[in-house]
């Protein structure tokens, strides 16, 4: 579980976030969403403590993720894994190199138990026979595959995805969609999906933020979406007729 509670974050004169309070529960799939310069990205790297906030505070579980030392928030992001815009594979190493990264930088690991942690992640997200190819021979769904293994090599309680889909055709955007509700369910992460799709917030999410100009303009799940009366988040979730019409035929 991660807790925001009352979060501010300003640069210069630019208030970027106002009073954000919101509860992100283990074993769901948390979207943010908002238009561009809403405050959805500044949010995300708040959390993750890639900025400082103004004021608020930022809960790990029970722990004040904004009043620890360097050391103690250190510790936190052992327990932290990624998945950035673009994947952000190493372009130099092949995809089991990748993989391994992060259990090389922050495990203790023998070179036996790196091999099998390697072998279940990519395992995981449906990787065969590619362990020596590089991102530049596979797939732009396959890099984000690698990606997410590469995430959970730490076996992680919290799982961050920047825009996970950017750059995807529509069905394989719902093949990392649909895999990344699994792995949350399966090892009980906390995960905190920033998207601007709208196919991701009608598959899998369980609980939307929707941050309009710097506030919380409307949380709830896909379900509830259909009925609010928000006119900020009908006007940005049903821009498209595609999403119009499935409005009104619920």
């Amino acid at each position: 579980m991660i807790r925001l509670d009352k979060l501010n974050k300003s640069f210069g004169d630019l208030k970027v976030l106002n009073d954000i309070s919101i509860t992100f529960e283990a074993g769901k799939t948390n979207l943010i969403i908002g238009q561009s310069g809403s405050g959805k990205t500044v949010l995300l790297k708040s959390i993750i403590g890639l900025h400082e906030v103004d004021n608020g505070s930022i809960f790990y579980d029970d722990r004040d993720f904004t009043a620890l030392n360097h050391k103690g928030k250190k510790e936190i992001r052992k327990e932290m894994g990624m998945v950035f815009q673009g994947g952000a594979l190493f372009d130099s190493f092949n995809v089991e190199e990748n993989v391994r990264f992060p259990l090389d930088m922050f495990s203790k690991m023998s070179e036996k138990e790196k091999n099998n942690r390697v072998s279940f992640c990519l395992d995981r997200v449906n990787i065969q026979n590619a362990n020596h190819l590089y991102p530049s021979e596979i797939s732009g769904g396959m890099q984000k595959r690698v990606a997410i293994a590469r995430a959970i090599a730490l076996n992680p309680k919290y799982l961050f995805c920047d825009e996970p889909n950017s750059g995807l055709d529509p069905v394989t955007a719902i093949v990392i969609d649909n895999l990344i509700q699994e792995i949350t369910k399966e090892f009980n992460m906390t995960t905190i999906i920033n998207t601007h799709d709208m196919n991701s917030v009608m598959e899998i999410g369980e609980k939307i933020l929707f941050i309009s100009k710097g506030y919380k303009a409307w949380e709830g799940t896909k379900d509830e979406i259909f009925n609010t009366e928000n006119q900020a988040l009908n006007d940005f979730v049903f821009a498209s007729d595609l999403f119009k019409n499935i409005k009104k035929s619920t």
